[in-house]
């Protein structure tokens, strides 16, 4: 039988004294959590039996953060997405005892997502949300700050000189990706819609700007309706929807900006048995992905949620530990397009 795994062993291993493994053993001195990261894996590697020891021991070292998200609507697909990724970004960080602590606003009230922010504010130590832009939350965030408690912003840029950093899509870069497949595959000029969510949302605008400048661009003689706010509601796309199509024969492409996607798709479906209205939505869910399968989307524009949650918490970590707040600006991601080929 080979001879059993010693703390001699773990300490030839891993380059430090017998003293210090047996300090990491059993807290007697404090051992950096480097020089205990570095015992753990050394264990690990030759097999030792007390392994977890070590790592119980790296964990007490660890600092404990709580970090504060503000989403929306909890019951739809891609905010339960977005819970997750949160939840496992956290958890996945190696240098802290994190808490995700998430809360979620119900409506576009700004008095709602103030209240969110405020009452976060008052027991984490750094808060990241998707929220709409009014000054209520500039004064918000401007306490938080005053406070030491850095906010993020995510997917709409709200606070801005305020805030820490947005973390996000370049949202008139969006817009005009949206325009430019629309226009490259309908092949004769006609009416064109946007619906955005509200005018509360800063992204939305933007991907409007976006959208509108590329289609006068093309100069191909497309003409795009006046925007239609849907509050990202499904029943009020679907209305909406259904008269744009009524009222506009020549209706040749419809953008979703925000939310609400699932009422476009349902009006297309039940006017035209088969698709003959480009539609580009944005995130990739069960409805859209049919959609596209099915021909009625064209395109779906998403969230890389992943990439977006681990660098929102990577900062939100490092300002919380370093004092890093009001270096970071603005930070673009690249967006995730989906064509009905590659669905």
């Amino acid at each position: 039988m080979a001879d059993r795994v010693t703390i001699k062993d773990v300490a030839r291993e891993a380059g430090v004294s017998v003293t210090t493994v047996d300090r990491a053993i059993n807290g007697r001195a404090k051992v950096r959590p480097e020089t205990i990261r570095r015992i753990s894996e050394a264990a690990h590697r030759i097999g030792y039996h007390g392994t977890g020891l070590f790592q119980g021991r790296l964990n007490e070292s660890l600092p404990e953060l709580r970090l504060g998200f503000v989403l929306l609507k909890q019951s739809q697909e891609f905010y339960k997405n977005f819970a997750r990724e949160i939840e496992r970004a956290v958890s996945e960080r190696s240098d802290i005892r994190g808490q995700a602590v998430i809360r979620y606003a119900s409506s576009q009230s700004p008095s709602e997502f103030a209240e969110l922010l405020s009452e976060l504010g008052a027991s984490c130590d750094s808060i990241a949300g998707v929220a709409v832009n009014d000054p209520k939350l500039d004064r918000v965030v401007q306490d938080l700050k005053d406070k030491d408690v850095p906010v993020f912003s995510m997917l709409n840029d709200f606070a801005q000189g305020i805030r820490s950093c947005y973390v996000g899509m370049n949202n008139m870069k969006i817009g005009r990706q949206a325009a430019w497949l629309i226009t490259k595959t309908v092949h004769e000029p006609g009416k064109l819609a946007i619906f955005v969510g509200g005018n509360r949302w800063h992204g939305h605008d933007l991907r409007e700007v976006g959208f509108r400048s590329f289609v006068r661009e093309t100069g191909r003689g497309f003409q795009v309706l006046d925007t239609l706010v849907n509050l990202e509601t499904r029943q009020l796309t679907y209305e909406a929807t259904l008269d744009l199509i009524h009222r506009h024969p020549d209706l040749k492409g419809i953008y979703v900006a925000g939310g609400g996607m699932e009422g476009a798709i349902a009006a297309l479906r039940e006017v035209h048995s088969e698709p003959k209205v480009a539609l580009v939505v944005n995130e990739l869910t069960a409805e859209s992905r049919a959609a596209l399968i099915d021909g009625y989307a064209t395109m779906v524009i998403s969230t890389p949620l992943a990439k977006v949650c681990d660098d929102v918490v990577d900062m939100m970590v490092k300002t919380s530990l370093h004092g890093e707040d009001g270096v970071f600006g603005q930070l673009f991601l690249d967006p995730v397009l989906i064509l009905p080929e590659i669905v």
